[in-house]
């Protein structure tokens, strides 16, 4: 560790990173071109963000959150930060007097993930360079475009938070290498932020405290986690402050005062600690024991609803047709083994590289490199619950594996026995882009029974097209459309409509009665139908989410619908779009059949 320049003398590679950037942005966007230009999103919470950004310069309150068109007339509170609305408010305002308001939002795709990606990329480029010298830097980067995990979260048209939550990450991570207490403020402050933004970062966030709390018991430097408590604190306040104001409402899924005390409690702790003579570890461990015991009574008092997690109250139909189905939060071995494989080898490959330079460092930089295993293997433990977790690992694991690929590079390089360099060529590949052999296997292999079922579906959910087919229904009386949840965040961005539910758990009634009703036999469905006042009935047979609530239920609305067999209460409309969308208008008085009806009849 050093505060002075990096270990090899040698200068930073702005050049090289900078094209190691460019390189795998292009690459990114030859792979996201299809979806970018039709402007269709990889996951609805990016195009949730958009609507949300789009009230936001229609003139809804920045301290207001609420989606109006989202189970109306009330409205849904949405659990989102205004922090990662802000720069896509700033591009698109920005942008709006040269392009029109359609070209800055295309332009936002694109400049929103690819600028965040550049962040992540220096911020990990300057630390790798600090600790291993330009080269490895070069290849740290490099090896981040070889992280498919990563790499969704910055594919042009990925808006929403998950990209600034891995900045939010790699800047904590580089804060802690620097000697200082202002080291320990940043990542506080970086964990501040990322925690504002979404609080699946928390156990991140514990798992820098605890990093600094060995320095303090096993380094007698108690500046690193005074610094970071209490900017952690400081700056949690500033960003709460400055997107919610004043409210006093608690919430369980985002940062709320029961937050705000629980850190403020344990900063004051933290600093009250660090006022004591030195203290030995065991008694040190009893006074953080103690310190953080009375911040969590403090958050216990505030909001004692939430010492659950904020889905363990889901409504059983959510909970099992909706939650347990979202596969990115789901545990890493309920994956498909072509994303599971490969992201481990990597992972696997970075401890053990890790572990490697922590053994052969001496004096600071091996208490360096045995932080950063133990933070490598905090975020792999948090991957292996959350799979959306992996892009944390991957940016943690780049330095390693970059000194890695550098080794092996060398030793390919090298005179010697053929068999050792062509072993390291296949290592290298290997641990560096295990993706690309499964790719390969898939191509050659003959596609099983399963592959060819969900290669059917996805072409079939293709067919659909629905972010293009939705904005037909905007030539429809402005009404509240009955949907399934996946859709809803399409017609809102595409239409003036409002939905019942999307897949946003604050509304999780209104989820219930979609799924209930998608599931319940047509009469049942027809009263929470009615309990919402929705106007129409929409879903797409190629959506899985429709085809899930068909084999579920098939005496249900849903199969009845994709059989083409409406009820009486509802009249087709015929829409000028793709077959797999149907359309139905709500009959205020149930005829006995059902009757098609030109669109703008």
């Amino acid at each position: 560790m050093n505060s002075e320049g990096p270990l090899e003398k040698d200068a930073f590679p702005a050049l090289p990173l900078l094209v190691a950037w460019a390189v795998i942005c292009a690459i990114l966007l030859a792979t996201g071109a299809q979806n970018l230009l039709a402007r269709s999103f990889l996951d609805p919470d990016d195009a949730m963000r958009l609507v949300q950004v789009r009230d936001l310069i229609g003139g809804q309150g920045w301290f207001d959150l609420t989606q109006y068109r989202l189970d109306p007339p009330a409205g849904t509170p949405m659990h989102w930060s205004r922090l990662v609305d802000l720069p896509i408010l700033l591009v698109i305002m920005a942008l709006t007097p040269l392009f029109g308001q359609a070209g800055a939002e295309m332009a936002a795709f694109l400049i929103i993930p690819f600028a965040t990606l550049g962040l992540a990329f220096a911020i990990i480029g300057r630390l790798a360079w600090r600790l291993l010298g330009a080269r490895p830097a070069i290849f740290a980067v490099a090896v981040c475009g070889l992280m498919p995990p990563l790499l969704f979260q910055f594919l042009p048209t990925r808006i929403d938070h998950h990209g600034w939550q891995v900045v939010s990450v790699a800047a904590a991570l580089f804060a802690i290498n620097w000697r200082g207490a202002w080291g320990g403020q940043l990542a506080g402050v970086a964990m501040a932020f990322g925690l504002s933004i979404s609080l699946e970062i928390m156990p991140m966030a514990a798992a820098f405290a605890g990093v600094l709390y060995l320095r303090w018991a096993r380094q007698a430097e108690p500046f690193w986690l005074i610094g970071y408590m209490q900017a952690f604190a400081a700056a949690l306040i500033v960003f709460y402050l400055g997107t919610r104001g004043l409210a006093t409402t608690s919430y369980c899924d985002a940062v709320s005062p029961a937050h705000l005390a629980f850190f403020a409690v344990a900063a004051v702790g933290t600093t009250l600690i660090g006022r004591m003579a030195p203290l030995r570890w065991t008694t040190l461990t009893l006074c953080f024991a103690i310190a953080g015991a009375v911040a969590a009574a403090s958050y216990a008092a505030i909001s004692p609803a939430c010492l659950a997690t904020p889905f363990a109250k889901l409504d059983p139909m959510v909970d099992r047709y909706w939650y347990r189905l979202i596969l990115e939060g789901q545990p890493l071995w309920k994956q498909a083994v072509s994303l599971a494989v490969p992201a481990i080898i990597q992972l696997v490959a970075a401890v053990g590289a890790t572990a490697a330079l922590w053994r052969g460092a001496s004096g600071k930089a091996k208490f360096w490199w045995f932080d950063h295993l133990l933070i490598l293997l905090a975020a792999i433990a948090l991957s292996l619950m959350v799979t959306r977790s992996l892009a944390f690992a991957a940016i943690i694991a780049a330095v390693p594996l970059g000194w890695l690929a550098s080794r092996l590079l060398d030793t390919i390089r090298e005179e010697g026995p053929t068999s050792r360099r062509v072993g390291a060529l296949a290592i290298l590949v290997l641990l560096l882009a295990p993706s690309s052999l499964f790719t390969a296997a898939e191509k050659i292999l003959p596609d099983s029974d399963a592959e060819q079922s969900r290669a059917a579906a996805i072409n079939a959910e293709d067919s659909c097209n629905i972010y293009d087919s939705v904005s037909q229904l905007g030539r429809l009386p402005r009404g509240t459309i009955f949907a399934p949840m996946d859709i809803g965040p399409a017609i809102l961005l595409n239409t003036g409509h409002g939905v019942v539910a999307t897949s946003h758990h604050r509304a999780a009634d209104a989820m219930g009665d979609v799924i209930r009703g998608f599931m319940g036999k047509p009469a049942k469905a027809h009263a929470l139908v009615a309990k919402h006042g929705a106007d129409y009935v929409v879903l797409c047979a190629g959506v899985a989410e429709s085809r899930l609530y068909a084999r579920a239920a098939p005496d249900g609305l849903a199969a009845t619908l994709l059989n083409g067999d409406p009820p009486a209460w509802l009249e087709k409309v015929e829409h000028g779009g793709p077959e797999e969308l149907r359309v139905y208008r709500v009959r205020t008085q149930a005829a006995t059949k059902s009757i098609a009806t030109p669109l703008m009849q």
